[in-house]
């Protein structure tokens, strides 16, 4: 992650010309109250009316220039804070996406999303309008007082003490702030978890009439979100009445003490009637003190936040100089590999070799480890032992991108997007794949026939996820999109299992007519697996039974009695 005041310093120029505005306009704040003392003295006082005149158009001039310069450098402020906000949350956004699987097992999405939405934008306010009106109230501050100083050095230590007043208040408030901050942002993200959870499972919640129960989770950190920012309003309320009375007495203390100098003849009429300019001029600053500080304390909370995302690193790591293979055919290897999560194991002693073209059945019980292969195989984790090669090469040896480029993946949780469904196709090639392609892969995925029938055919916008299309035909988009990319190897996770038998037959023909495609079926059916080269059964991550359909079945192992749950007796017969 790059430091705030890297992404400062790239943006100097920016800073430089808001720098430029605000000074001007505060050397014009600073520039009225001097007229009003002309205008007072010479004006009133003197009788010399001809400089009154001359003296109101300096007044109106000093307003327009004070409203460009102003407007200039709030504009600029907030187009560079914008700038910088958008840069950090790109930045964010692609090192979360360069993260392993491992870390979205444990990183929940909701607290993702608060990282990458509202913690940039309150880092964004800080770098942009927040800090320069931080730097302003200095600016601001310091000017008043040395023109203070000027006009009466005793009557400067009226506002001294104030400020030295706020500015202790300032502190302690930012203090428990920062401590408030850090629950709220922590909230924030499980709010948004849950919130996220039950939109995305709205169907699983009524289904099982669980509206209630998670309603009722809902509202119990509805409630502490609430009670977190009703802690972070009583802070305020404490202390915000301090600076709103700083802000009236001050005025009033400078006009009283002010008559008393003039009475002693230690100060003209006119230098006081500025000095009370100058001290209501210095009094936003204690009134807006508070704010500043709290945005300022949520800015940090927010920081602390990000950067912990990005100290998080992948745990696939990529070498410095990888092997590019200038063609990969597809042959696959597994080497007594294993792996496991934690102290948990997968995978052991996993051993296989699948020619190019050639195609690999895997079967086995739920949990057994068969979607563990294809995630060791695409480097979505690292073998905790043995090799896992393409084309006779270590694919911790390769790049990820020539791994994934030339893998295509039916996965088993059907995942599309809300867009149209020519695009959810084209999603592995979106920038070269032509319609006839798609179109092509659509039919050979036994799908064109319900996605003509729709009324803007392949230009019908789906819902989230898919919402609106049945099972099968979601998994026949996902067969499409996989057969579109045209990659050497091809895995298949339990692709078919919504889908009708005659269906699954078409979809099964048309895989195994893909010649030179390697081709890894994971399947609980038989039917799926029954016609591949070799077929692999695990057995808590173990490899049970391997063989052609005809030599499992001969052996009457795990692999028969899996044919026989499905078939029956009869047909086991008839084989």
């Amino acid at each position: 992650m790059k430091k705030v005041s890297t992404y400062i310093l790239e943006n100097w120029y920016r800073y430089l010309w808001i720098l430029f505005c605000m000074l001007m306009a505060i050397g014009l704040d600073m520039l009225y109250p001097q007229i009003t003392k002309i205008i007072v003295n010479q004006v009133f006082v003197g009788g010399r009316m001809e400089l009154l005149p001359g003296l109101l158009v300096g007044i109106v001039l000093i307003g327009v220039g004070r409203s460009v310069f102003g407007y200039y450098k709030e504009f600029t402020a907030d187009k560079t804070g914008a700038y910088i906000g958008v840069g950090m949350r790109k930045e964010l956004f692609a090192h979360i996406q360069s993260l392993s699987l491992d870390f979205f097992g444990r990183t929940n999405t909701g607290e993702l999303m608060a990282r990458v939405k509202d913690d940039i934008d309150h880092i964004w306010q800080v770098v942009g309008f927040i800090g320069t009106l931080s730097v302003e109230v200095v600016v601001h501050v310091i000017s008043i007082l040395y023109c203070m100083f000027h006009l009466s050095w005793k009557l400067t230590l009226v506002p001294v003490v104030f400020m030295v007043i706020c500015g202790v208040y300032a502190i302690v408030l930012e203090k428990k702030l920062d401590r408030v901050y850090e629950d709220i942002s922590e909230e924030n993200a499980q709010l948004t978890t849950i919130a996220e959870e039950n939109l995305a499972g709205v169907r699983t919640v009524k289904a099982f009439a669980r509206e209630k129960f998670e309603i009722s989770k809902f509202l119990s950190h509805n409630k502490k979100y609430y009670d977190l920012n009703m802690r972070e309003a009583k802070i305020m309320v404490k202390y915000n009445p301090i600076f709103s009375f700083v802000a009236v007495a001050l005025p009033i203390t400078t006009t009283v003490l002010g008559g008393v100098l003039v009475m002693k003849g230690e100060m003209d009429i006119g230098s006081l009637v500025a000095f009370v300019e100058y001290s209501r001029n210095c009094t936003w600053p204690m009134e807006i003190l508070g704010w500043i500080t709290n945005s300022i304390s949520s800015a940090m909370a927010s920081r602390k936040k990000v950067r912990r995302i990005f100290e998080a690193t992948s745990s696939v790591k990529v070498k410095e100089d990888p092997v590019v293979l200038p063609e990969i055919s597809g042959k696959v290897e597994f080497s007594h590999v294993s792996f496991g999560i934690e102290d948990t194991e997968i995978l052991r002693d996993v051993s296989f070799v699948l020619e190019a073209g050639g195609t690999l059945g895997i079967m086995g019980a739920t949990g057994s480890g068969k979607t563990t292969i294809t995630n060791l195989l695409q480097r979505f984790y690292d073998a905790g032992e043995g090799e896992v090669l393409i084309d006779g090469t270590d694919v911790r040896d390769m790049t990820l991108r020539q791994i994934r480029e030339n893998i295509s993946v039916v996965m088993q949780d059907v995942f599309l997007f809300s867009d149209t469904i020519g695009e959810n196709i084209k999603m592995g090639m979106r920038d070269t794949l032509s319609e006839s392609r798609v179109k092509c892969a659509a039919s050979r995925a036994q799908a064109s026939d319900f996605i003509e029938g729709l009324d803007d055919k392949y230009e019908t916008v789906i819902g989230e996820r898919g919402v609106g299309l049945s099972g099968g035909q979601k998994q026949r988009i996902s067969i499409a999109r996989a057969l579109s990319k045209d990659a050497p190897i091809l895995v298949l996770d339990d692709s078919t299992s919504a889908l009708d038998m005659e269906t699954e037959k078409k979809i099964q023909k048309t895989l195994y007519d893909l010649e030179g495609t390697t081709k890894i079926i994971i399947a609980h059916r038989i039917s799926a697996v029954r016609h591949a080269d070799e077929i692999i059964y695990l057995e808590n991550g173990r490899v049970a039974e391997r063989g052609t359909h005809e030599e499992l079945l001969a052996k009457r192992g795990l692999y028969y009695d899996t044919y026989m749950a499905q078939y029956g007796a009869s047909f086991a017969m008839a084989e």
